[in-house]
């Protein structure tokens, strides 16, 4: 195999620990080969910084499995060329493997120009990714809870879902709130509830609310409700920091928001999952 690069390290990376191999020397030449093992805290990432720096290393090649390479990839971005590799795709041969072979054989293949490395955008659309995507897990278990107090008001014979389109509209939150409070509900009552443009009638609405209601049902309604309405706040305080990391890239937000069917919460998506430089993904764009 032709070398391409004088002097590159290949990372076997751990939970704990570190295997760093740096070859290095003329292309022409069998490379010379430095081993060295590091621990996974701060002060070993470091020191594998400070000797990749002595050994005038200029690309780092490391397996992208699990989340252990992230660490990792935080201290060495700002100094060394970074490529994350895919594992499957940089499988050694089989047979007896340590960490030394594996970070040697990681070293080889970058040396050799083998290997084509993952995307990994910025730091600050790293953050933006980590934002959307928790949103996206808040959202999937608000919809949750929410389905868990629909099963409950059938349970309890209460059929609000059939004069209310969504329960969780301001009309059926303050009568979802009125029978978790225990409160008696009557047609008087629900003029002060139901907005106007209800299309069921009151009568009607009162009739549904009128159930066999027992205080278990109460009670979990009441623990699912409060933990809708805490992930409600904590999806609200996500979109505010969303909406700050997204300060820079307004232009292209506005851009993809003029596409059919995307809105603001799926142009942050996009933003987060392919950055803004199409450049990084090659002759695909």
């Amino acid at each position: 195999m032709e070398a391409m690069i004088e002097r590159c390290a290949g990372l076997d990376v751990h939970q704990e620990t570190v295997v760093a191999c740096v070859l290095f020397g003329p292309l022409d030449k069998k490379p010379k080969k430095s081993i060295e093992t590091f621990r996974t805290t701060t002060k070993g990432l470091l020191e594998l910084n400070d000797w990749l720096t002595s050994m005038q290393v200029t690309d780092v090649v490391m397996e992208s499995t699990g989340v252990y390479w992230k660490p990792v990839w935080n201290v060495l971005e700002s100094n060394f060329q970074l490529v994350l590799a895919n594992a499957k795709h940089v499988k050694n041969v089989p047979g007896r493997k340590t960490d030394f072979k594996d970070a040697e054989w990681l070293a080889q293949l970058l040396r050799c120009g083998l290997i084509e490395g993952s995307f990994v955008p910025p730091e600050d659309i790293r953050d933006l990714r980590d934002l959307t995507r928790y949103r996206k897990k808040l959202v999937h278990n608000r919809t949750a809870e929410q389905n868990r107090i629909h099963k409950i008001l059938q349970d309890a014979n209460i059929k609000l879902t059939s004069v209310l389109s969504n329960i969780f509209g301001q009309s059926g939150r303050q009568i979802l709130e009125a029978i978790i409070n225990g409160e008696k509900i009557e047609e008087k009552d629900l003029q002060k509830m139901v907005h106007w443009r209800v299309k069921a009638s009151l009568s009607e609405i009162a009739e549904t609310v009128n159930g066999r209601i027992r205080r278990h049902h109460r009670d979990m309604l009441r623990y699912h409700w409060e933990h809708m309405i805490y992930i409600e706040q904590v999806i609200e305080e996500l979109e505010e920091q969303i909406d700050q990391c997204l300060t820079p890239y307004r232009k292209e937000v506005e851009l993809l928001d003029t596409i059919p069917g995307v809105n603001k919460d799926a142009a942050a998506v996009f933003v987060a999952e392919l950055g803004v430089d199409m450049s990084v993904f090659g002759e695909f764009f």
